[in-house]
């Protein structure tokens, strides 16, 4: 393997999973128009969130029986929402394969200590048995796992006829993969994601039977004032106009419309979904030709379009404790990071060790092209260490 300095580098080395890079061409002055200083529930901050909101349904096709609205708490705070409001009319299926799936495992069973829970866990790198899942149950699942990769294939596994509700974790899909809002009662992100937006808002979506069981059960454990979003037994339509909970960033929301004007002039969601897809195929098609790399989705049906995860398939590291891997794969990120190449793409710190390279839509396939010779280059600067360890 050559250790020359490859010639080209990335024109934007951000490659972070969250908060993800800026849209190609950003400048503080895509902020001139925000309603800074005002209230959000003056007439013109209103009038920003609702325009965010309606931008959000143009962009992600969310057809007109769906409500969506703009929460506290990024992606976590939408999916606790969901949780805490409707969760407890029926068994709970809670399915995990990465560590956000965890986290909604350990809501269900160990804060909100629900009866007739089911977790359905799975290893890093794939997926449980969909097919095996109970429809009569409330089923709580990620879309995408942004920690391992892994993704599910498709919606087919959902049936339209199913009892319980489905509760949608997209924070690293949407924008980036077709999701059929038909089979998802409830949808939540985080802009901070694939729009590459600033952190702390979610985007909370609820379609006709979720808000069904919203104003049909009430749970019976005191809700927080976050998380209310029913007023004397309806659903609070208010908050689904942009009359948020709580006091929004408005300098955050004019920076999340400017990221969907700009996805409207790529083509709307498939041309967003076209630059995620061509980024992740030039690292697949690099780790097919690459024999100290691997794709930790175990099924390429479940690969991920966004946060691909890489881990190492050198025998002498794949053979180390966990702790020299992890140390090698910090190694790896710093020695790029020190050359001003690619900044955080080490891999989640639950994860196997190994890297996650961001390909959502604001990234530029062309710096994902430029990146990947980079990774050989640091990987002949350090595996002659690696070899005389072992």
């Amino acid at each position: 393997m050559t250790t020359a300095v490859p010639a080209v580098r990335p024109a934007n080395p951000n490659f972070s999973s969250g908060p993800c890079t800026k849209r190609p061409g950003w400048s503080l002055d895509a902020l001139k128009g925000a309603a800074l200083g005002r209230s959000h529930r003056s007439k013109a901050g209103k009038a920003k969130l609702k325009e965010a909101i309606d931008l959000t349904r143009e962009v992600l096709e969310v057809p007109a029986t769906h409500r969506i609205a703009i929460v506290p708490g990024s992606d976590t705070g939408a999916v606790e929402m969901a949780m805490w409001s409707m969760l407890g009319a029926r068994g709970v299926e809670v399915l995990a394969w990465e560590s956000f799936g965890a986290i909604w495992v350990t809501d269900a069973v160990k804060q909100l200590r629900l009866p007739n829970t089911k977790a359905v866990v799975a290893e890093f790198g794939k997926l449980p048995d969909l097919a095996a899942v109970d429809f009569d149950n409330d089923v709580v699942f990620t879309f995408n796992g942004t920690t391992a990769g892994v993704r599910v294939p498709n919606h087919d596994w959902i049936p339209a006829d199913r009892a319980g509700l489905t509760i949608c974790d997209a924070t690293s899909a949407a924008f980036a993969m077709e999701l059929d809002y038909d089979k998802l009662d409830v949808v939540t992100f985080s802009w901070q994601k694939v729009m590459g937006g600033e952190a702390a808002h979610g985007i909370l979506i609820l379609g006709p039977r979720a808000v069904e069981r919203l104003e049909s059960f009430t749970p019976a454990w005191p809700l927080p004032k976050l998380f209310r979003m029913t007023k004397n037994g309806k659903l609070d339509e208010g908050l689904f106009e942009g009359e948020t909970i709580n006091t929004p960033s408005l300098l955050c929301v004019e920076d999340y419309i400017d990221a969907l004007n700009w996805a409207k002039s790529v083509g709307g969601l498939k041309g967003l979904i076209a630059r995620s897809n061509a980024s992740a195929k030039a690292v697949y098609d690099y780790v097919a030709r690459t024999p100290w790399l691997k794709v930790l989705a175990a099924d390429d049906a479940t690969r991920t379009n966004t946060g691909v995860c890489l881990v190492f398939a050198d025998p002498a590291l794949a053979a180390a404790p966990l702790e020299k891997q992890a140390a090698f794969a910090k190694d790896f990120v710093a020695l790029l990071e020190k050359q001003g190449v690619a900044f955080d793409f080490g891999a989640y710190r639950d994860a196997p060790p190994g890297l996650r390279i961001w390909c959502g839509a604001t990234v530029e396939p062309s710096d994902v092209q430029a990146l990947l010779p980079w990774l050989d280059w640091a990987y002949a600067q350090l595996s002659p260490a690696l070899a005389k360890a072992a």
